[in-house]
């Protein structure tokens, strides 16, 4: 052990005539401590939003779309010739709109994608989502969302009304199934029939509105996107579920970002406590630093013990904001205390996921603002000249 870390750790554990210096040293250490919490469990859980918002997203949508002007005619031959390209592991034709369902009276806007239950089975988790009925739909038949069967009333069995805004005819459809995805947008009004029927109601016999696609690896959405419209030419829109959300994900990142700068400030306030901590004990020890350097101890090793100083407050916060961090994000993972207004933030609970990456960084920035915090009281007292030092004393 250097003898410069020994001195630094006896300064640290040794009862000092000035308790409030020890008293700023306690509130140094749980400044860092707070910062780090705070910052390790805010990046855990908006890392969690991120990656549970993709899942939720890629599990009820397609990795990619293809949809041209007025929809797609002869969408078979196009089928067959994408199944071949590489990355894509699956393809099934949809097509969306809105209906006006009559309940009791009153109508509502729904949303409404038909689907080739077979094929659709490859391209998204719609069925793991089901959680009464089947997913088998036939003529005739509607899957809807939980959060909408809940408002109004419905069960498995029951008939439901819908208008076309094609040409206006009342349709009715039996409930075959519910479906509860997690996402308020998409529990609570889409719906799914067969495509035949999507079809007949909104007027494209033999067309679809596109083809959703499901690929191996959901981050090469972009370099799959490419190859296909090599392949089949720019009359077709081909867009990835990042193009779809990039409004949304942009937002979290930049509310990432936003929040770890925030954040990191109360580790800046928590370093200026161990700066004037370094200050105040510069100036306990004068006497102490007049008789190293009178022994011959360098301007170098003076700056090392003060700069230990500051870095065993700096490392013991670090270390107990670490474990606060983990602990409290295991509380958050594991028990779910914490509901959140599904219509408001899209999902029920709050997600949590720890990246490495914001580990380290917040490690990193943590022990940077506190070694930096460290230079200018050490610098200061390795200026102290033994004779000055000494005067009084």
């Amino acid at each position: 052990m250097r003898y410069e870390f020994w001195i630094a750790w006896r300064y640290f554990l040794s009862k000092r005539r000035t308790r409030f210096i020890s008293l700023v040293s306690v509130i140094s250490v749980l400044g860092i401590a707070v910062g780090v919490t705070a910052l390790l469990v805010t990046l855990a859980v908006m890392s969690g939003f991120d990656t549970e918002l993709k899942e939720k997203i890629v599990g009820v949508n397609p990795h990619l779309i293809i949809e041209k002007d007025y929809g797609v005619p002869h969408y078979l031959p196009l089928m067959e010739k994408i199944k071949t390209l590489p990355g894509v592991s699956g393809v099934s034709p949809f097509i969306n709109g809105q209906v006006m369902l009559i309940q009791r009276q009153n109508v509502f806007s729904l949303v409404v994608r038909g689907i080739e239950p077979e094929l659709e089975l490859g391209v998204t988790k719609l069925e793991k989502y089901l959680k009464e009925g089947s997913f088998k739909i036939g003529k005739r038949e509607i899957i809807i969302g939980n959060v909408l069967a809940e408002r109004l009333g419905l069960r498995l069995g029951e008939t439901i009304q819908v208008i076309s805004p094609f040409d206006g005819q009342s349709y009715n459809f039996k409930i075959s199934g519910i479906f509860h995805s997690g996402m308020y947008e998409y529990d609570a009004n889409l719906s799914l029939i067969h495509l035949k029927d999507a079809q007949e109601i909104f007027g494209l016999e033999g067309f679809v509105s596109g083809l959703g696609l499901r690929i191996e690896e959901v981050d090469s959405a972009s370099k799959v996107r490419k190859n296909i419209i090599e392949n089949i030419g720019p009359d077709y829109l081909v867009l990835t579920w990042m193009d779809l959300n990039k409004n949304l994900f942009s937002a979290l990142k930049l509310e990432k970002t936003v929040m770890f700068i925030i954040l990191t400030l109360i580790i800046v306030v928590a370093a200026f406590n161990i700066a004037s901590t370094l200050i105040m004990l510069v100036m306990e020890k004068t006497k102490d630093i007049g008789i190293l350097k009178a022994i011959g101890v360098s301007n170098r090793s003076i700056k090392l013990i003060f700069s230990y100083e500051g870095m065993i407050i700096g490392i013991g916060g670090t270390v107990l904001g670490l474990i606060g961090g983990i602990f409290l994000t295991y509380l958050l993972k594991n028990y779910q205390f914490i509901k959140l207004p599904s219509d408001i933030y899209y999902i029920e609970r709050i997600p949590v996921r720890i990246e490495k990456i914001d580990f380290f960084l917040v490690i990193f920035f943590s022990l940077l603002l506190s070694y930096l915090a460290t230079l200018h009281p050490a610098k200061k007292a390795a200026q102290l000249e033994p004779v000055e030092a000494l005067r009084y004393e």
